[in-house]
């Protein structure tokens, strides 16, 4: 096997991938004529076509071609709940005959605020319909409070695609600066101005945090930090950092949001917040909130929150607190999402980690993962990251491959395999993680003896 190289087992799978998906090719031929790159968000975009979905039950899909896959993606983290549960399907189907829609507030939402209340420690709570709404709200509610226009965010991470927060986000090592002081890339159509708002600090790093406090002292609003950071696999927070952070943003007067719109009752039932018993002044949720609704909330304490009662910040939104969205947030929260289904979940999480890393290991190829709660990744590598720039050493090409893999042998995961990790629900069974850990030994013996890993086809230091 001394000829094979890794681009040509990525071919090979693009090729397994493109030959089952006859009805899915057509559809996004079709599309292309009236969708931007054939699809409803960039994010469906992937290589080497984006997947139409058919339906889904369970924690199972099914695709335009009548495939089916046990589905780890989860709508990007959303579907904790699985596909069509018998209680989300009949909390909207009975509200759903009573009115859709009011502008006016609905009994559900005073449940699911209170519910919420009791998971993270926060007392007050507002709706929104997105976690991209979600953290705006957040940056607005800090800068109206202190009256400063400065805020922090971890280099790498992606707070929703609004002007405040998409900068430093999925960068390439030659884009990131110096260590010491990371550029302030916007992303694309977003103002230089904008991304001049903010102070870019890496993950894991209190004194650079500290420093960057010391230096604008008086003029920061506040801070906005994934409490685990995700999107670059799951980095846990170091021992201390959290609370670190906790105690220098008071030091300093800053407010501190933590973004959980991926963590906050996927981890556990009150997030990273209740895990690691650091609480912020404003947290944001989004995405499993809903329970395949679009949904986000923010919540605060007394004092951040007075700011939107006393009328300094209005929190605003058509849709906020959708009777369909609130019915359907109601049943996840109080008949789905029981702390019995997080213990189920972390422990199937934890029997595919170690069958995973078994294989792997079986064949030489070095590895590490993270278990906690619905979420869980393994990623090719034999250290892992604490940061963003850490992890952009690690092999695109070969997460492609693991992609194209699992999909291929009838598990579905996020496109972006490098940077995304696995979403398990409650409908997930042994079978289905052993499918996922029969896939992971496949790409094992494929890559093994391989005499060349790098890759043409993927920019080694990229993010993708």
């Amino acid at each position: 096997m001394a000829s094979v190289h890794l681009d040509d087992l990525i071919r090979d799978e693009e090729s397994r991938f493109v030959n089952r998906m006859a009805k899915t090719a057509e559809l996004w031929e079709r599309a292309n004529q009236s969708l931007p790159g054939g699809v409803c968000s960039s994010w469906a975009s992937s290589r080497p076509l984006p997947v139409w979905v058919s339906h889904g039950l369970g924690g199972h899909v099914w695709d335009a071609d009548g495939n089916e896959y046990v589905d780890m993606h989860a709508g990007y983290g959303v579907n904790v709940v699985g596909h069509a549960n018998p209680a989300v399907v009949r909390a909207v189907q009975e509200r759903v005959a009573l009115g859709t829609h009011f502008a006016q507030p609905v009994e559900d939402a005073i449940v699911v605020a209170e519910t919420l209340a009791a998971r993270f420690g926060l007392p007050k709570w507002r709706f929104t319909n997105s976690g991209t709404e979600s953290t705006m709200d957040a940056v607005h509610l800090m800068r109206a409070i202190t009256g400063r226009q400065l805020v922090v965010k971890i280099e790498g991470t992606y707070h929703g695609h609004h002007d405040a927060l998409m900068v430093s986000v999925f960068r390439s090592a030659d884009l990131l600066g110096p260590p010491d002081d990371p550029a302030r890339v916007p992303g694309s159509g977003v103002p230089q101005q904008m991304a001049d708002l903010l102070r870019i600090v890496p993950y894991n790093d209190l004194g650079a945090l500290e420093r960057v406090l010391e230096a604008h002292r008086g003029e920061i609003a506040g801070m906005i930090i994934e409490p685990m950071m995700m999107n670059a696999g799951i980095i846990p927070p170091l021992p201390g950092y959290l609370e670190g952070i906790r105690e220098l943003t008071r030091a300093h007067g800053v407010l501190l949001t933590f973004d959980e719109v991926k963590t906050g009752l996927v981890v556990g039932p009150g997030g990273v917040t209740a895990l690691y018993g650091v609480t912020p002044d404003i947290v944001c949720l989004a995405k499993a909130l809903g329970g395949g609704l679009p949904c986000g909330a923010i919540g605060g304490s007394e004092e951040a929150m007075a700011a939107i009662t006393d009328g300094v910040y209005d929190q605003v939104g058509t849709f906020n607190g959708n009777p369909l969205t609130m019915a359907a947030a109601r049943a996840t929260l109080t008949q789905v999402l029981t702390p019995e289904t997080y213990d189920r979940a972390e422990a199937l999480g934890r029997e595919m980690l170690a069958g995973s890393q078994a294989a792997l290991a079986a064949h030489g190829i070095p590895s590490y993962g993270h278990v906690v709660g619905f979420k869980g990744s393994v990623v090719f590598h034999d250290t892992p990251p604490v940061n963003y720039r850490e992890f952009l050493s690690i092999s695109t090409a070969l997460s492609h491959l693991h992609f194209l893999v699992q999909f291929n042998g009838g598990v579905f995961l996020p496109p972006w395999g490098k940077s995304e990790s696995w979403t398990l629900s409650v409908a997930h069974d042994e079978a289905d993680g052993q499918r996922y850990v029969d896939n992971i030994a496949r790409v094992a013996g494929m890559v093994e003896h391989l005499a060349d890993r790098d890759s043409e086809l993927f920019a080694v230091g990229s993010f993708n």
